[in-house]
């Protein structure tokens, strides 16, 4: 059902150029590897509960809020 995205050169380099690009500090440097990683492996969105901590990042990622989504019954 899942599929694991493993770290690589590529997934690092997408996180240093994150980090410079948007002066990521602190924590955040976390969500920057996260999606430092979907940019290496394709991976074009994330659906997270948290969607204002990857709004910086909305141009290069599709953020979708988990209460966006609907359930259809």
């Amino acid at each position: 059902m899942m599929e694991f995205a493993p770290g690589n050169a590529a997934v690092y380099e997408n996180w240093l150029g994150l980090v410079r690009d948007y002066r990521v500090t602190g924590v955040q440097v976390h969500d920057a590897r996260l999606v430092a990683s979907m940019l290496a492996h394709g991976i074009q969105s994330l659906l997270t509960l948290n969607s204002a901590d990857f709004e910086r990042y909305a141009k290069i990622i599709n953020v979708v809020h988990i209460r966006s989504l609907t359930v259809s019954r």
